[in-house]
């Protein structure tokens, strides 16, 4: 391999970069576009839920239990309703998602220590949330409960009894447990592999396209050095973005890093080194531009959002997609990213995810070499 025509393929793909405004556009604004309002808008935590009460006791008790919801962040008071039509119409427009109805015989019932029913009708059109604002509801009426027997305890033995079991949780990590603590360091897996494939992806079909390709034919330059001269520019590029993006990360979400930043770095490198060549695998398997950049959507962007653990839990899938998942670069580094950002682990503990990666990069980057020369030839 010569450096020299190396360098100069390098130099020529960073030359019609620099020339095409559409082109640095594409590189660098979007993936912070798409990090912002993924960043803002994507959020899996589930608070201030509107709810709406329909309390027929109108006692203190009633209202002791009413306040347990309105006391806390996780529900949002819409106010009382006079009949179980407008709870319905309640949820039905959308204006709550939680009606509580409280019995007429309520306060009399707990007085004379008698169990009594509250119905929580919940909506149940988003079974995700639906099923997180039933737990909310659940742990606020088995905390009412518990009060309520510790006090009949207390009249009966004149003391209040001590609880058997002492339970102190402690949550490491992500002690706030914010959902943009794992959102933002998963979502710049995503688009940094969509935008990486997507910018290659392009290059080697847009030589064919514009039959330039045949002058290349031409030159001295081999198919490797073809390859990694485009690769080149772009892997500047990528670590311009991923260096934006762990600053968008620390300092606007406020995301804490805890590990080492110069592993960071290595693994978010290999991370575009891979997605790279795998746009550049694609370029050079298709000879259009359009159908390039078709291909590598549908082989970064969905593989990525759905089967790198980013979404949803790969443990939770079928045995066979979380085979499939096994390929998925996006996968590795997003449990990369995670292990750096939120655990502070090192490559004592990331060393298989970052072994994947450097394997990837290297058989697809052999794969377009071994593809152009056959193209070439």
């Amino acid at each position: 391999m010569n450096l020299r025509r190396l360098w100069a393929v390098a130099r020529k793909e960073a030359i019609h970069i620099r020339r095409d405004p559409r082109s640095l556009t594409l590189a660098i604004g979007i993936p912070m576009l798409m990090l912002l309002m993924f960043g803002y808008a994507l959020t899996l935590d589930v608070d201030r839920v509107p709810f709406v009460v329909w309390d027929q006791s109108h006692t203190p008790e009633s209202r002791e239990f009413v306040a347990r919801f309105t006391g806390t962040r996780y529900f949002d008071f819409r106010g009382t309703v006079g009949r179980y039509a407008e709870l319905e119409r309640a949820l039905d427009a959308r204006e709550a998602m939680l009606g509580l109805v409280i019995a007429p015989d309520f306060g009399a019932q707990l007085a004379a220590g008698r169990r009594t029913a509250v119905q929580a009708v919940v909506d149940g059109s988003d079974s995700n949330t639906a099923g997180i604002v039933l737990g909310y509801t659940q742990a606020l009426a088995m905390g009412f409960n518990q009060q309520l027997a510790l006090e009949q305890v207390q009249r009966r033995v004149g003391a209040m009894p001590s609880p058997a079991l002492d339970l102190r949780t402690r949550v490491w990590f992500n002690p706030d447990l914010a959902s943009r603590n794992f959102i933002v360091p998963g979502i710049m897996a995503v688009i940094m592999g969509l935008i990486a494939a997507l910018l290659t992806s392009l290059t080697v079909a847009r030589e064919w396209e514009r039959g330039t390709m045949e002058q290349l034919i031409s030159t001295p330059v081999k198919p490797g050095e073809l390859i990694l001269g485009k690769l080149l520019p772009y892997v500047a590029i990528g670590l311009a973005n991923m260096v934006i993006a762990v600053l968008l990360a620390v300092f606007l979400f406020e995301v804490p890093v805890r590990g080492s930043v110069p592993l960071r770095v290595g693994v978010g490198t290999l991370f575009i080194v891979a997605t790279l060549a795998q746009g550049l695998l694609i370029s050079a398997l298709a000879r259009q531009q359009l159908l390039a950049s078709q291909l590598a959507m549908i082989s970064t962007f969905l593989p990525a959002f759905l089967l790198s653990g980013f979404a949803f839990a790969i443990a939770n899938m079928p045995p066979v997609v979380q085979g499939i998942t096994h390929i998925i670069p996006a996968r590795y580094f997003v449990a990369l990213v995670k292990g750096i950002f939120l655990r502070g682990v090192g490559l004592e503990v990331l060393w298989a995810d970052a072994l994947f990666l450097a394997v990837f990069a290297v058989v697809v980057l052999g794969l377009a070499i071994r593809i152009t020369r056959k193209r070439l030839g």
